[in-house]
């Protein structure tokens, strides 16, 4: 019995390869529904809806939702010292990257006395979400705070879903992870009630200019629901990893790296794309052996085996190269001949992992990039969290009136083609011209 499906695609690609590809079923329009009085609770009722939500469905009373300063340090205190120095060997990587993403003002000579200047400004106030649930994501914790440090942010909260085995807060490796970047405002809020409080505001909570961070379904439907209201990352659905292979790939490695993906969540898509049936068959005769060594056994096989991962077989890396663009995976690895080259020809994807000694998981932690990243075919029109993330552009005008002398007659022409005229009454309002009657 096949661990993984298989579907071949040799000969010739049809038209709208999207319609043929694994992908996970994420019904977030549904889910709209029933995030909708969830959101409307928090906004009437602020901080008291977001405790009673928290009992309802993560079993925790709370008595406020932000996390005491001092469990924070304490976290820290605790966290064992391995853990600690990789959060830090972590932080540091994530730093080097982001630092280098800054933007600077550009400002652009458009005529003599006429100039436009790009200005980044970071936005004032974000929340950041970070996952519970099946696994501890502190990692999240550095790829979300990171970027909005390194931009400039000035007011920034995490959120993360509050545990009843850690008494009603998060876990602590993310408490730790917050001390260590020095973020002492911190909530035990998780869900479309997190996103909410960062929405409207509660008295325990100042409301963000904007949210971000990967979350289950809930959080993905609160975001749509709301980004109207603040802005958002992108709604991140199931975690995803292709693989674009060749018959120079290592069958143990692409298993493996499949596999890593697989342990996320029973609905994580895992898809090998490749010419070479022989790695085909080797991936499908690893992939058993690995997946019963491994602790998450029963999630593993259930994401491997769903409808969102697979084999597909193509007939060239051209071909390939075709349908990885038209995944648009949120993580791509290219483990083929001439990798790099091959790599450079991939426009859609949330990171691209080059070669056999790049695998997703040392992008999940280590790379220096950020994991927080387009999922469900969204790499086509949408990048992962960054600095950029969290700044606008705004442009900056300042013409003399030489300048504007020279421009108006210009504007005047188009203000009337357009059938605006008072548009060019407020040019000829600074001349002789006077205003038209």
């Amino acid at each position: 019995m096949r661990v993984i499906s298989r579907i071949d695609l040799r000969g010739s690609l049809p038209g709208d390869l999207r319609d043929v590809l694994p992908r996970a079923e994420l019904d977030v329009e549904a889910a709209l529904e029933k995030v909708r009085p969830i959101c409307e609770d928090v906004r009437h009722r602020g901080a008291a809806a977001v405790r009673e939500l928290t009992a309802r469905f993560d079993g925790v009373e709370l008595e406020s939702t932000r996390v005491p300063v001092e469990e924070l340090g304490r976290a820290l205190e605790s966290l064992d010292p391995a853990v600690r120095a990789a959060l830090e060997e972590s932080i540091r990587r994530a730093r080097l990257v982001h630092r280098d993403q800054r933007r600077t003002d550009t400002v652009t000579q458009v005529v003599p006395g006429g100039t436009v200047t790009e200005r980044w400004v970071p936005v004032e106030r974000v929340g950041l979400y970070v996952p519970g649930g099946r696994a501890v994501y502190p990692s999240s914790v550095v790829m979300n705070v990171v970027p909005a440090q390194e931009a400039g942010v000035g007011s920034l909260a995490v959120t993360s879903p509050a545990q009843k085995e850690f008494g009603g807060l998060p876990h602590p490796t993310i408490l730790a992870a917050c001390a260590l970047l020095g973020v002492d405002e911190v909530y035990a809020v998780g869900g479309a009630q997190a996103v909410a409080m960062f929405a409207y505001g509660t008295e325990e909570c100042a409301p963000a200019t904007m949210v971000t961070g990967p979350g289950n379904i809930w959080v993905a439907a609160a975001k749509r629901l709301l980004k109207g209201r603040i802005g958002i990352d992108s709604e991140a659905g199931p975690t995803e990893i292709a693989i674009l292979a060749d018959e120079t790939a290592d069958p143990v490695h692409v298993a493996a790296d499949l596999i890593s993906q697989a342990e996320h969540d029973v609905i994580a898509a895992s898809v090998l794309v490749t010419t070479s049936t022989e790695l085909a068959d080797a991936v499908e005769k690893e992939l058993p052996g690995q997946v019963a060594a491994t602790r998450h056994t029963e999630r593993i096989t259930e994401a491997l085996s769903g409808r969102q991962s697979g084999i597909v077989l193509v007939s060239s890396i051209e071909d390939g190269l075709r349908v990885v663009d038209a995944y648009a995976a949120e993580h791509l690895e290219i483990q083929t001949a001439d990798a790099a080259e091959v790599a450079a020809r991939v426009r859609n994807a949330g990171a691209i992992f080059v070669g056999a000694h790049s695998p997703v998981s040392l992008g999940d932690y280590m790379a220096g990039s950020n994991h927080v990243l387009p999922t469900g075919g969204c790499a086509c029109h949408s990048s992962g969290l960054s600095v950029q993330t969290f700044l606008r552009g705004i442009h900056v005008v300042e013409y003399s009136r030489e300048a504007l002398a020279g421009a108006a007659p210009h504007v005047c022409v188009l203000a009337d083609a357009e059938d605006l005229p008072a548009h060019g009454a407020a040019i000829r309002a600074r001349f002789d011209w006077g205003i038209p009657s």
